[in-house]
């Protein structure tokens, strides 16, 4: 099951009666009702910004220019590519997801370089790993960054307590520091506290295994490295659980009846506290965070990008910098749990203050540096299309009993497979 807190968090269309904005599924350029001359129109989907932000942003530039606001539902990539390869009603700045912006570098000449817009001097404001995610090879600033997800391994202090293990954040993370160590923990779990599990699913295991390194499944040269030793051994980390009995084989829509029941821990990103509170609120005060096993990684996060068809690109840019401020950045945590991709955010009081759910623990104390751990990897783009066979066949292990062995073997040949239709050597 892939937990994503866009898939909890309803995702309707902003209103003009909630949010003060005015709101348009068209907009962009040679769209009317300008301004001044200046009207511009900004895309993005349910939760990928504070509303409340956004809404400010047209009160703060309203004298200068007029904000149409479009929250787009559905698949946002594909309205997105669509209305770009047609060249018309685009918008002036658009919202791109983060797991899709590799995708959309090779045809980076569709978007403004923010750099010549002053995004240099504004860089050094926000995590150097998630700026070059949005960089092409010749330098070109596509995205500036929303948002981010450091990971960590939430877990309940009073299971772990009724099994007799340590509790407090600190040891935890002492006890369970590699992987084989967190096994370890999840074995001693289920042997005290029966019909509990360590792991939703092994796949979640494979995606933050991957994410802990500084390779991928292609290189810089464009060339398959899925069948190498670093992407084996992350697969030979996600089948551990399952051979121990310590996997919950979740993959369905069945997870929120177990995250309150029968799941002791969860590998997530920040993020996910959001789904764990949702989910389970009868849990509150019952979990903690802390680091998690063989080190942080990163899922999620957001950019904005600037069209090329962007009317006024220097205003464009002063309402996104202004957006995507580290004060900001940190009332979109306090307002729709949003990661801020600034570090300077962790230290403000929208950042700092304990959590309830998880028993008036500080959580930006595990989650901070953790996002600034993060490692420095190569995304290529077709890398999500060539990571899907590894987590179809991991699926099967659990799902089928397809031998672990066979399953890699099919994984790594469908993914070589599908390289190479994408034009990876």
């Amino acid at each position: 099951m892939d937990l994503s807190r866009r898939g909890f968090l309803q995702a309707a269309a902003l209103t003009a009666a909630a949010s003060g904005l005015t709101v348009a599924c068209g907009g962009g350029s040679g769209s009317g009702g300008t301004k001044n001359g200046k009207n511009l129109t900004l895309w993005y989907w349910g939760g990928a910004l504070s509303d409340k932000v956004v809404a400010e942003a047209k009160s703060h530039f309203g004298s200068e220019v007029g904000l149409t606001v479009a929250s787009i539902g559905g698949d946002f990539k594909q309205k997105l590519t669509t209305t770009l390869a047609a060249g018309s009603s685009v918008p002036d700045i658009t919202g791109i997801k983060g797991e899709d912006m590799a995708s959309f570098l090779p045809n980076a000449a569709r978007f403004l370089d923010l750099n010549d817009l002053g995004f240099k001097t504004l860089s050094s404001q926000y995590l150097g790993w998630k700026t070059k995610l949005a960089q092409t090879s010749d330098g070109k600033q596509i995205g500036f960054p929303i948002d981010i997800g450091p990971t960590a391994l939430f877990y309940r202090a009073d299971q772990f307590e009724k099994a007799g293990l340590p509790t407090d954040p600190g040891k935890v993370a002492a006890a369970a520091k590699t992987w084989d160590d967190y096994f370890a923990l999840g074995t001693e779990l289920t042997k005290k506290v029966p019909g509990t599990y360590l792991v939703n699913n092994i796949g979640s295991v494979f995606t933050m295994a991957v994410g802990q390194g500084t390779k991928r499944f292609i290189d810089k040269n464009n060339h398959f490295i899925g069948d190498q030793d670093h992407i084996r051994a992350a697969w030979t980390t996600a089948i551990r659980p399952y051979t121990l009995g310590i996997d919950a084989k979740i993959n369905d829509n069945s997870w929120n009846a177990a995250i309150g029941k029968s799941l002791t821990t969860e590998l997530g990103a920040a993020w996910h506290a959001l789904d764990i509170e949702q989910a389970a609120p009868g849990t509150k005060g019952q979990w903690r965070v802390c680091a998690m096993p063989g080190g942080p990684a990163n899922q999620g996060g957001s950019y904005l990008a600037l069209p090329r068809q962007c009317r006024n690109p220097e205003e464009a840019f002063k309402i996104i910098s202004w957006i995507l401020s580290p004060a900001n950045d940190a009332r979109g945590f306090t307002d729709a749990a949003i990661f801020p991709a600034a570090p300077a955010a962790y230290s403000m009081p929208a950042m700092t203050g304990p959590d309830a759910f998880f028993g008036g623990q500080k959580i930006i104390e595990v989650f901070g540096p953790a996002a600034q751990a993060v490692p420095d990897s190569y995304e290529a783009p077709a890398d999500a299309a060539v990571m899907a066979p590894y987590m179809t066949e991991l699926t099967n292990v659990e799902a089928k009993g397809k031998k672990p062995d066979d399953a890699w073997k099919d994984a790594v040949s469908q993914a070589r497979q599908i390289a190479q239709r994408q034009g990876v050597s």
